[in-house]
C-alpha cells in the first residue's frame, strides 16, 4: 500500500532573525531539524526553566558565563538529539 506524502510547507516562528521552514520535498535536509519541535515544547512547558530552578548556584557571580538553565537547556537537547 502506497502513502500519499504532503509536499506542503510548514512555517515555524523565526529563530535568531531566520525564517524556519519544515518542508518534506527531499531539499536541503538536516538531522538536527527535530530540535525546532523539541525547543519549542519546551518554550512552551517550562521544563528546562523548572528543572534549573531546583538547583543552587554557588558559582562566583563574577566567573559566571551562562546561567544554569542554559546549561540544563543545552543537556537536555543534546540528551534528545541523541549525541549522548
Amino acid at each position: 500500500m502506497q502513502t500519499e506524502c504532503s509536499a506542503g510547507a510548514y512555517e515555524f516562528p523565526a529563530s535568531c532573525g531566520r525564517r524556519v521552514v519544515a518542508r518534506f520535498d527531499g531539499g536541503r535536509m538536516s538531522s538536527d531539524g527535530g530540535v525546532i519541535l523539541v525547543k519549542q515544547a519546551d518554550d512552551i512547558l517550562g521544563l528546562s526553566r523548572r528543572f534549573a530552578a531546583c538547583f543552587r548556584d554557588k558559582r562566583h557571580s563574577g566567573f559566571v558565563e551562562y546561567r544554569v538553565e542554559d546549561l540544563v537547556r543545552q543537556r537536555i537537547m543534546g540528551l534528545a538529539l541523541g549525541y549522548e
